[in-house]
């Protein structure tokens, strides 16, 4: 199993998560965080960590997240790894409790 990075975090990207991971599994697109599911270990430190509550064990995603574990996996090719702490976007605060943000995500 592995953890998944869900539509919460879509026009927010807090990076706290990225300082505790041990393995350096993060990998960062322009407005979105994903998680190599290749690199993770499942060892669940990143998850308190998010101010979003975005991040969920594989087997915890909800129905319709679903997708959410496939394109992490299909982003973390693509994408670079992050290792550091980063200020969020601006915006951020005003999209942390939105709903249906997929259509926001830049690939």
């Amino acid at each position: 199993m592995t953890h998944v990075v869900t539509e919460a975090c879509i026009r927010c990207k807090y990076t706290d998560c990225v300082d505790v991971c041990p393995v350096d599994c993060f990998r960062e697109g322009p407005n979105f965080l994903t998680i190599d599911p290749d690199e993770c270990i499942d060892c669940a430190v990143c998850i308190p960590e998010c101010p979003v509550n975005a991040i969920l064990p594989e087997e915890d995603v909800p129905g319709d997240q679903q997708h959410f574990i496939k394109l992490n996996a299909e982003l973390a090719l693509g994408w670079p790894s992050i290792t550091k702490r980063k200020p969020a976007l601006p915006d951020a605060d005003e999209w942390k409790d939105r709903k249906n943000k997929l259509g926001e995500l830049k690939r």
